[in-house]
């Protein structure tokens, strides 16, 4: 049974802005994970680069390359498209794990699943 979590306003989300960083716990172990926003939609996946289990960040929260349009490691160069997070370019091993959500009356939620729950205080 999948619950839904706040994340963010959606105004929080620029299209090929910052992503929003949020905490999970993904088959348990806590893990940081990021929303973004790209042609129009939200898009949530967990911050780990398939190739090293690193965060993709190049900079707090930057996540994009210079251009928007790609997800970008910014270790070793992997590239994932923001709307799938299959990989698209450098040494990826598969894709992003994605993370559902949904964005209704200006909000964006995230949901959980048998292996994604929150962080318990």
């Amino acid at each position: 049974m999948s619950t839904s979590v706040y994340l963010c306003r959606s105004e929080d989300l620029l299209e090929g802005g910052l992503a929003q960083p949020f905490d999970v716990v993904h088959t348990g172990q806590r893990c940081r994970a990021f929303a973004v926003r790209f042609e129009g939609s939200v898009h949530a996946y967990l911050n780990r680069c398939t190739h090293i289990p690193m965060e993709l960040d190049w900079q707090p929260n930057q996540i994009f390359d210079d251009s928007g349009q790609w997800l970008l490691c910014a270790t070793h160069g992997a590239a994932y498209a923001p709307d799938s997070g299959a990989c698209v370019g450098g040494p990826c091993r598969g894709g992003l794990v994605k993370i559902v959500v949904h964005e209704a009356q200006g909000v964006v939620h995230w949901h959980t699943s048998q292996d994604l729950h929150p962080v318990e205080f």
